[in-house]
């Protein structure tokens, strides 16, 4: 196939997605972190549609996203300078920001609150998609999975979740960075980390010359999306444990006869004393953008491969591991034990 007749058919399946979700359909597409599953922000009964597929808490908001950075203040109000920074730095990007919300901004996208998160995907398809809807349109859009298990960070991914339930995916090959977006709160103007992501926040704070809080030491109800304690969790049991002590974990399993998986990222000849039938080695990058590229595909791979349990190595301590160290304490909450 020509790169012309490639552009064509893209451009047609473009126009497709746009009838759909005008008509109130669900449209799954590509994102940098994952794949979304995309709602007309301007249509109550397609948002509801979403929260109705994916098993969702009606109170646990959405994400807007759109194309155009100018177009925040159509999306939010009482915007700080120090957002607007972020936004015209980071945008697109894997950067979603919390905002009191504007009245453009249904109530139902937001679970109620008067807050909303605004980010702009830096994928092709997915901006291609938010152009053509044409002007001050959005798509509030969760991770195009079941809720509370692992996101997809491909379109067949997508198609194992939901099959025929949603009206038409598009299909942008592997997302480049494979964990969500890093999520900042500025409701009340001072810049707060409600979720670790694809930004490190170590980056925002060099851009705003401040630190940034940590929701853990506020005195907050704020909901925002991935915050519950259990989420983005295998059907596996999935237990994280310290280098000194997974291996303990791992014969104790294997002398009750039980099929492991072992994710590790400190190398084989650690573990290659305790690898046998029952135990089963998968080695991750040492890098973490490369183990959050990957991490979502192997659990995802391993789940369907029907394995008791599935350990893993605790990652590093380092502030660069902590969306992958925040992912995988999340996907262990309900199986999380001690010896």
């Amino acid at each position: 196939m020509s790169n012309r007749e490639s552009l064509l058919s893209l451009n047609d399946k473009i126009t497709a997605a746009v009838t759909l979700l005008k008509a109130g359909k669900n449209v799954a597409f590509p994102t940098e972190t994952v794949y979304g599953l995309g709602a007309d922000i301007t249509n109550v009964s397609a948002i509801n549609q979403i929260f109705e597929i994916k098993g969702r808490p009606v109170d646990h908001p959405l994400i807007v996203h759109f194309a155009e950075v100018h177009l925040l203040d159509y999306w939010a109000i009482d915007i700080p300078d120090s957002a607007w920074l972020l936004a015209e730095h980071f945008w697109p990007g894997p950067l979603t920001l919390i905002l009191p919300r504007s009245s453009h901004v249904p109530l139902n996208v937001t679970g109620g609150q008067n807050t909303v998160g605004l980010r702009i995907p830096d994928h092709p398809i997915a901006l291609a998609l938010l152009k053509a809807l044409g002007e001050n349109k959005a798509l509030a859009a969760p991770s195009a999975n079941r809720f509370g298990r692992i996101s997809p960070t491909s379109a067949n991914h997508v198609y194992e979740e939901f099959g025929s339930e949603v009206s038409m995916i598009l299909d942008g090959g592997p997302c480049r960075v494979g964990l969500e977006s890093t999520i900042i709160s500025f409701y009340h103007s001072e810049a707060v980390l409600l979720r670790p992501g694809g930004i490190p926040v170590e980056s925002l704070e060099e851009i705003l010359k401040q630190k940034i809080k940590l929701k853990e030491n506020l005195n907050t109800s704020l909901r925002a999306p991935g915050g519950l304690s259990s989420h983005y969790a295998p059907m596996t049991s999935l237990e994280v444990w310290p280098t000194e002590y997974i291996q303990q974990r791992a014969q104790q399993l294997n002398k009750s006869g039980l099929r492991t998986a072992l994710i590790a990222w400190s190398g084989s000849d650690y573990f290659s004393q305790i690898i046998n039938e029952n135990t089963h080695l998968f080695l991750m990058p040492a890098d973490p953008i490369e183990y959050g590229h990957q991490l979502y595909a192997t659990l995802r791979e391993l789940d369907q491969d029907n394995f008791f349990c599935i350990l893993v190595e605790t990652p590093p301590t380092d502030p660069a591991w902590l969306a992958i160290s925040d992912r995988l304490q999340r996907a262990s909450y309900k199986t999380s034990i001690h010896l």
